[in-house]
C-alpha cells in the first residue's frame, strides 16, 4: 500500500501552532486591554504564566513563527504537482490532504499577520 507523504502536512501544522503563540502574546493582551477587559488579562497571566514569557520573547517568537510560515509555504510549492497515488481512494485523500493543507497554512498566514499587527503596528499607530 502506498502511504502519502506526511511532509505535506507537518509543515503547515507547525507553522499553525507557531502563529497561534504570535497571537497569544501580542493579540490577545492588546484585544482584552483595548476593550476594557483588564481583570481578565490579569487572571489569564496569573493561571496561564506561559503568556508572560511569549511576550518578553516575542522578536524571537515572530521570527521563528515567520521562518516556519516560510519553509511551509517552500514545503508545499515543491510538493504542488507531485504525484498521488494511483489507487482512486488514496489518490482522493492525497488531494484532500493538500487542500486541507493549502487551507492550514492560508489560516497561519492570516493569524500571522494579525499577530505582527498587534505586536509592531498597534503601537505605532494608537499609542
Amino acid at each position: 500500500m502506498n502511504t502519502i507523504d506526511k511532509r505535506i502536512l507537518i509543515g503547515p501544522t507547525l507553522s499553525l501552532f507557531a502563529s497561534t503563540s504570535t497571537l497569544l502574546c501580542c493579540a490577545l493582551p492588546a484585544l482584552l486591554i483595548s476593550i476594557g477587559a483588564g481583570a481578565v488579562m490579569a487572571g489569564l497571566t496569573a493561571s496561564v504564566p506561559g503568556i508572560m514569557w511569549l511576550s518578553a520573547y516575542k522578536g524571537p517568537l515572530f521570527l521563528a513563527s515567520g521562518l516556519l510560515l516560510a519553509g511551509s509555504a517552500l514545503m508545499q510549492w515543491q510538493a504542488r504537482n507531485a504525484p498521488c497515488p494511483v489507487d482512486p481512494i488514496l489518490a482522493a485523500s492525497c488531494m484532500r490532504l493538500r487542500r486541507n493543507s493549502r487551507w492550514i497554512l492560508a489560516g497561519s498566514v492570516v493569524v500571522y499577520a494579525v499577530g505582527v499587527f498587534f505586536a509592531y503596528l498597534w503601537p505605532l499607530i494608537f499609542l
